[in-house]
């Protein structure tokens, strides 16, 4: 029997709700698109909690009538610059015995390396192992099953801001929603977009959004380093807006249809027509200076993420490069100035290999949206369908949210 799997990609520009089927081959199937403009939302974070939770509602009903379902739980993307992240250990004595390292040994460590201090208004969202040291024998990648005194944990502690992280699961559960799990939206688009052979090497996966740029280092095939600027192409419209003196709407069509982040690829004598505030009748701008202004702060951006790729401290490890993804990552030349502006090697990322609904999901901005389904399927564990063609089922409250990712049951 199939079963189904939901995300729900809340970003500062536009809302996705994704449907899935789960074959028993584990082979996913999109059968459900909703995707409506953001409301409420500024820099990934909730400022109006109605506009939100009415933008979020209409995405899930857009997917509930293509897909045919009713929606009843989720993974919930989260981002943000309240994001933060340390890395923490944890060690636990292993009882002698012949069956070796069990899974709660393993939980066990986790929770030792979960004990850290950290402010009360801050809540821990992911607890991830970056690798083990089994008595001396570090470089461990599963434990399980191996004979050791000993069990060490190195992990990678994700946390938010307490007051950020209510608001958005306040404004998916009022449309009526159970969340699975909130997911940090770069470690998302990775599932989509990352090969396991980059994540190996070392990779930096630099997802650039409307209002946040979302960075994760991947090295050893784990997670490293993370981290939310807030910057994204919303900087981008808002320079053209001013420089051009047009709306926010107009200057975003533009930057979609005439941007170019390399304005020396652009012949001087390139013109369009805008329409500027105060004037009856519209001009001509050239397209090249258009450009000028899409460079300047698309290399801002750049010197943003190469100052937190060296903060990380893991800059010399990185021989895979950058992978751009997000909406952003379609601006024209955008993938050459990266590579000029990080000296890294760099390419753009986007979902691969989909089947069902994808006539719009091949696109780098539906990294997140994608990866959210990969990211379910991947750490599932058997539970109630999280969308089903009858009845309505709602998993208890938002507390939910923090409880580690769980699966779907047939």
């Amino acid at each position: 029997m199939e079963r189904t799997i939901v995300g729900i990609d809340v970003g500062s520009t536009k809302i996705c709700t994704l449907v899935g089927e789960v074959d028993e081959t584990r082979g996913l199937r999109i059968v459900g698109v909703g995707v409506t403009p953001s409301r409420g939302i500024r820099k990934g974070v909730v400022v109006n909690v109605q506009d939100a939770t009415d933008a979020i509602a209409t995405s899930i009903e857009k997917a509930e009538r293509i897909s045919g379902y009713t929606i009843e739980n989720a993974y919930v993307g989260l981002a943000g610059a309240h994001v933060s992240a340390i890395n923490s250990r944890g060690v636990v004595a292993i009882n002698r015995g012949e069956r070796g390292i069990q899974p709660a040994d393993i939980e066990r460590a986790l929770d030792a390396a979960r004990a850290v201090v950290i402010p009360h208004n801050r809540e821990i969202l992911h607890v991830i192992p970056r690798g083990y040291t089994v008595d001396d024998d570090g470089g461990v990648r599963d434990p399980l099953g191996m004979q050791a005194y000993r069990l060490e944990v190195e992990s990678h502690i994700i946390t938010g801001a307490t007051s950020s992280i209510h608001n958005l699961v306040k404004c998916v559960q009022a449309t009526g929603m159970g969340i699975d799990a909130l997911v940090l939206e770069p470690l998302a688009s990775g599932e989509a977009v990352l090969t396991d052979v980059e994540r190996e090497m070392g990779v930096v996966l630099a997802d650039i959004g409307g209002g946040t740029a979302d960075i994760a280092i991947f090295i050893e095939g784990s997670i490293w380093h993370t981290a939310v600027l807030p910057t994204g192409g919303e900087h981008i419209t808002n320079d053209i807006a001013i420089g051009l003196r047009t709306p926010f709407t107009t200057a975003e069509e533009l930057k979609i249809k005439h941007g170019h982040a390399r304005p020396q690829s652009i012949r001087p004598n390139e013109t369009f027509d805008v329409a500027v505030f105060g004037e009856g009748e519209r001009q001509q701008v050239s397209r090249q200076f258009l450009s000028q202004i899409v460079e300047a702060r698309t290399e801002e951006i750049f010197d943003l993420i190469l100052q937190e790729i060296k903060r990380s401290g893991y800059d010399g490890l990185l021989p895979a490069g950058v992978v751009l993804c997000g909406g952003t990552a379609d601006l024209a030349g955008i993938r050459d100035l990266a590579r000029d502006a990080l000296n890294l090697p760099v390419r753009i990322g986007a979902p691969q290999d989909l089947q069902g609904l994808v006539d719009i999901l091949g696109s780098p901005s539906y990294a997140t949206s994608v990866g959210l389904l990969q990211w379910g399927l991947r750490h599932d564990a058997p539970q109630p369908d999280r969308a089903r063609r009858n009845g309505h089922f709602r998993l208890p409250g938002w507390l939910r949210a923090f409880l580690p990712e769980r699966q779907i049951r047939n």
